[in-house]
């Protein structure tokens, strides 16, 4: 039973982790990379469909990426779901391929970027305090229903706190690595 809870705490923490990461790769850089992209939702034969859907994206060069639509015809489309997602990324529509210029950042957006990171880094934070929050609840729970001691809800309370206390330095690690990236001109 307490197994479970450290377990299931664990890769909740994971996840929170993970979603973290996903969140850093929507952040842009002054680098081109695919996953700048990922948000972008392409109006595909009547539905909204993910850019991946629709189109290869590749890294042409440290600053350009490069978008091939599986299908000709759904190019223009590519085009303007790119223009109009709010990225500030305008492509180069050669007939064939989108290329998409990455603009070299000015210091007032790599704040602006920076301070969204570390929103990002403190929402997963607080999802792993709710996590460590639930873990416990269930641990005095059954206490309260004499399923386990309180000596073995003491131990299982230690190890949920490390499992919490791993997770925050992950945070944080992420956190510095994406915000040097930001950073670096």
């Amino acid at each position: 039973m307490i197994n479970e809870i450290k377990k299931d705490a664990q890769e909740r923490m994971q996840k929170s982790l993970d979603s973290l990461n996903h969140a850093f790769g929507q952040i842009r850089t002054g680098k081109a990379h695919p996953s700048i992209l990922g948000s972008v939702m392409v109006p595909y034969y009547g539905a909204d469909t993910s850019i991946t859907q629709v189109a290869n994206i590749t890294v042409k060069d440290s600053r350009t990426l490069q978008v091939v639509a599986f299908e000709r015809n759904m190019l223009a489309a590519v085009d303007k779901a790119i223009q109009s997602a709010g990225l500030n990324l305008n492509p180069t529509n050669l007939g064939e391929l989108l290329l998409i210029s990455m603009p070299a950042l000015t210091e007032e957006t790599r704040k602006g970027f920076t301070k969204q990171a570390r929103s990002a880094a403190e929402d997963a934070r607080v999802a792993v305090r709710n996590i460590r929050r639930d873990a416990l609840g269930e641990l005095k729970k059954l206490v309260k229903d004499k399923e386990i001691s309180e000596d073995e809800e003491r131990r299982a309370a230690a190890d949920i706190q490390k499992l919490t206390d791993k997770a925050e330095a992950d945070i944080d690690t992420a956190t510095k690595a994406k915000e040097a990236d930001l950073m670096a001109v």
